[in-house]
């Protein structure tokens, strides 16, 4: 059986050492589109050789930015076909600016196991630590595998959430390359469905797919420079629902809505008459 819940639910993840560089936090920024306005003191704050400021989302690579072998989905109880998952949600709560250079321990646990009936969900917790033992960040996460429901599980709650009902503060258009996935791949994240167009085509997508964590890093940095003058250590949280895909070349509309220390973001694709692409997007921020 690919899932045991009773194994899986509650189980711990195995704990990771793991460091970051000055280099490693400019080529994540360069795999989000930093630069194309080069000579904006702004957007060079992301590229600086010895201090570049840090977007919150690097977390999300921090801890696999050496890996060159296609991930696997393998946990106690969780076995899983890596065609048959896609990333569900994400969200990283920082506790303190992350620096330009770091080590750090993460340490984490399945929290969730939800069964969706068609599907399963599992979500994912991880607490990261820095060297000096004061906590950095904390991020959750799920993916969704189809075809692994069935289990008798618990279903689980539903995240969607009502935008707005005003106009947009800010309207942002975000383009992308169409070698961004190709780039962002240098990053660690291997999984041919955004490289191989046999291996999407199998997973049922007509090409490969811009990795969902790229699209969340990229509305996280549209946001920033558009709202908070391109000051990536304000954010304090930020958190979305991977509600479609967006393809490499394609364009992300991010609107934003502005309410007190948090922004509400919908982002979705230009080209294809605003399909979804995040949902249930949130961002905080200090004053």
């Amino acid at each position: 059986m690919p899932i045991d819940p009773k194994v899986a639910l509650g189980a711990a993840l195995p704990t990771l050492e793991f460091a970051w560089t000055p280099s490693d936090v400019q080529l994540y920024h360069l795999g989000l589109g930093a630069g194309a306005r080069w000579t904006d003191p702004g957007e060079l704050r992301y590229l600086d050789d010895q201090a570049p400021q840090v977007l919150p989302t690097f977390a999300t690579v921090a801890h696999s930015l050496r890996e060159t072998e296609p991930p696997k989905v393998s946990y106690p109880g969780v076995e899983i076909e890596l065609s048959k998952v896609v990333h569900g949600s994400q969200e990283i709560v920082v506790h303190q600016p992350i620096p330009a250079t770091g080590k750090a321990t993460s340490s984490g646990r399945i929290s969730e196991v939800w069964d969706k009936g068609s599907a399963a969900v599992i979500m994912r917790e991880t607490t990261v630590t820095g060297s000096d033992g004061d906590p950095l960040w904390t991020e959750r996460s799920s993916i969704f595998a189809k075809g692994e429901g069935g289990f008798g599980g618990e279903r689980g709650p539903s995240s969607k959430s009502e935008l707005p009902g005003r106009a947009p503060d800010f309207d942002v258009a975000t383009p992308t390359l169409p070698q961004q996935a190709l780039l962002y791949r240098m990053l660690g994240d291997r999984n041919p469905l955004h490289s191989d167009p046999q291996f999407a085509r199998d997973a049922g997508f007509p090409h490969p797919i811009l990795h969902g964590l790229c699209s969340y890093g990229l509305v996280c940095k549209a946001a920033t420079d558009t709202v908070l003058n391109s000051d990536a250590g304000r954010v304090t949280g930020f958190r979305a629902r991977f509600a479609g895909v967006l393809y490499p070349g394609e364009t992300i509309r991010s609107r934003i809505w502005l309410e007190g220390n948090e922004l509400t973001i919908a982002a979705t694709a230009v080209e294809r008459e605003d399909a979804p692409v995040l949902g249930d997007v949130k961002l905080t921020f200090t004053a």
